[in-house]
């Protein structure tokens, strides 16, 4: 009946449940990892067995400062998307709340998701330099692209009967504003953002890859695959999908301390 009970569609699962999957997945996925190794079905120079990786931890600490180089690499991811949310939702408040600007740049920005940012690389330089402003500028540009027209049809989405019950009580423009449109907005963009910043992670490889002697995972990557070490570029890949990880449930935490009312039906099962 337990095991029957985790195929149910949709059926919600304890935390402790939840925990011990996680741990069986997390276990069968290098099981396979190391298989696939072993049995050669991919050579080992392609890609390092699981244990190749750990082992690379050592020297990574201790001849590569991989977490000075991990800090540096956040405080630009962090800085990126705090300028990205700072220029998109002030932005996208006033194309999405005034007719005029929202029919101006509607085509330009249902055409801005599909900006190759990568191609842009050498454009960041000639505007920025090689050194960290440059690194900053193209992540919060990486991040704007997606957000802008996000913040646009969240907007769009609050429904209008919230906006005409306001309007009844003579509230004048700001109020409907300050009391409807943020309120509804921010609660949705808040998840859009902290789903959006894991893009800042990926670019970061690009960014750091320009004057790479500055330091920061993106450049310990690249500097690790001249040198052939796969191992070791697996296991700054392994560093940031756990920082990444890390940040998102913060994001999760302030998400449920600021809107607390959207989680307000959730009742854990022991």
């Amino acid at each position: 009946m337990f095991l029957k009970g985790l195929f149910t569609l949709r059926k919600p699962v304890s935390p402790t449940t939840s925990r011990i999957i996680v741990v069986f997945g997390i276990l069968v996925l290098g099981s396979i990892w190391e298989a696939v190794v072993r049995f050669h079905w991919i050579a080992e120079g392609l890609l390092p067995s699981p244990l190749a990786v750990l082992a690379s931890f050592p020297e990574l600490h201790e001849k590569d400062a991989l977490v000075r180089n991990t800090a540096y690499s956040f405080k630009l991811n962090v800085i990126g998307y705090l300028l990205a949310v700072a220029v998109s939702v002030p932005l996208g408040f006033v194309i999405g709340l005034f007719p005029f600007f929202r029919e101006m740049f509607r085509t330009p920005l249902e055409a801005l998701r599909f900006l190759p940012m990568t191609a842009l690389t050498g454009v960041f330089i000639s505007w920025f330099g090689i050194y960290d402003n440059m690194k900053i500028q193209f992540l919060a540009a990486s991040i704007v692209v997606y957000l802008l027209p996000v913040v646009v049809q969240r907007i769009q989405e609050v429904s209008e009967v919230y906006v005409q019950t306001v309007r009844t009580l003579s509230a004048s423009r700001w109020p409907i504003i300050s009391k409807v449109f943020i309120p509804a907005v921010f609660s949705k963009v808040f998840d859009d953002i902290r789903v959006l910043v894991a893009i800042s992670w990926t670019y970061i490889i690009v960014a750091e890859g320009v004057n790479s002697s500055a330091g920061g995972v993106g450049s310990m990557c690249y500097i690790a695959a001249r040198q052939s070490r796969i191992d070791k570029v697996f296991a700054i890949l392994l560093v940031i999908i756990l920082v990444g990880y890390v940040q998102d449930k913060i994001f999760m935490y302030l998400d449920r301390l600021f809107f607390p009312y959207k989680y307000e039906g959730d009742q854990d099962e022991d």
